[in-house]
């Protein structure tokens, strides 16, 4: 089998700007990945496993927009906060 090297991983992962804030959050919550996978299945209809939560937090799995949302709302956080941090651009802050 030929082995990829590490050039080339990088160009085949995904590249959430979330992906780091979505683990924050759900150990600020207290919560476990399938605690996550089983909120986003019941409360909002969205078909994921822990398995794909995890490939989220290690930035293997795109996240789409509505999967976005249903994640901030299940963390209590803002989809902004959960983009970018403490340093929402100005172009993208309510006045």
């Amino acid at each position: 089998m030929k082995r990829k090297n590490k050039a080339s991983q990088k160009e085949t992962e995904a590249t959430n700007l979330c992906a780091r804030r979505v683990k924050i959050a759900r150990v600020a919550k207290d919560m476990k990945q399938i605690d996550v996978a089983a909120a986003m299945n019941v409360d909002h209809g969205i078909d994921i496993t822990q398995n794909g939560v995890s490939y989220i937090e290690r930035n293997r799995r795109y996240v789409k927009d509505f999967e976005l949302v249903a994640l901030a709302e299940i963390l209590d956080v803002s989809p902004l906060w959960l983009l970018f941090g403490d340093k929402v651009p100005s172009k993208f802050r309510t006045q």
